[in-house]
């Protein structure tokens, strides 16, 4: 099975058999992995084009993002349908956040610096919050904003929102003080993967 077509069964599963009202940016990353654009089509198709940088610029963001679990849970798909239901009365949101897309490509590809990102995540979870009561909660709220007095530049929660995971946009020297100042939550240290998704054989006789 092909990258593109384990991506599209994953999202049938969601959709179509448990009729989860939940995005479908997901499984296309986890399928084919990397650092992509990922183009949604109103058809339903979608095309998946890799990120080119400067192996130097990657490692560069790489160092700028943290990554925290909050610990705090939710059920993303009821979240996701608060979202869907204000679709209709959030158009500039909408439009304001796919524009920003063009915008972080052309940063990250640029030679800028590299905080101009992390002011884009900032500017887009402001727009996210938006689209639902639902995305954010007081007590994600205080944290985001215990992460910026810190020295977080920006950031957003993973997902639907709620809870779950919080990616801050950090530089390097001020990582130590983000810690320090959301030391109950849990820093949780990844790299970008390229492979996306494998079989897995396992075989104790070797054979």
């Amino acid at each position: 099975m092909s990258k593109d077509e384990l991506a599209q069964e994953a999202i049938h599963v969601e959709h179509s058999v448990l009729r989860e009202p939940v995005g479908a940016q997901d499984q296309i990353s986890a399928a084919f992995g990397g650092f992509n654009h990922i183009t949604f089509r109103q058809d339903g198709t979608f095309q998946v084009a890799p990120l080119i940088m400067r192996s130097e610029r990657l490692e560069a963001l790489q160092g700028h993002l943290m990554l925290l679990f909050t610990g705090l849970s939710r059920t993303a798909a009821e979240i996701a349908k608060t979202q869907i239901e204000n679709l209709s009365r959030r158009a500039s949101e909408l439009h304001a956040l796919n524009d920003m897309v063009a915008q972080a490509i052309d940063t990250l590809r640029s030679e800028s610096d590299l905080a101009d990102f992390g002011r884009l995540l900032h500017e887009g979870w402001s727009l996210k919050r938006r689209l639902s009561d639902r995305v954010s909660t007081p007590d994600i709220d205080a944290l985001y904003d215990t992460a910026l007095r810190a020295g977080a530049i920006g950031g957003k929660l993973l997902g639907a929102g709620g809870g779950g995971f919080l990616l801050l946009f950090v530089r390097p020297e001020h990582r130590a003080k983000i810690r320090a100042a959301l030391p109950t939550l849990i820093d949780v240290p990844f790299r970008f993967d390229t492979s996306g998704s494998r079989i897995v054989l396992y075989q104790p006789d070797g054979w």
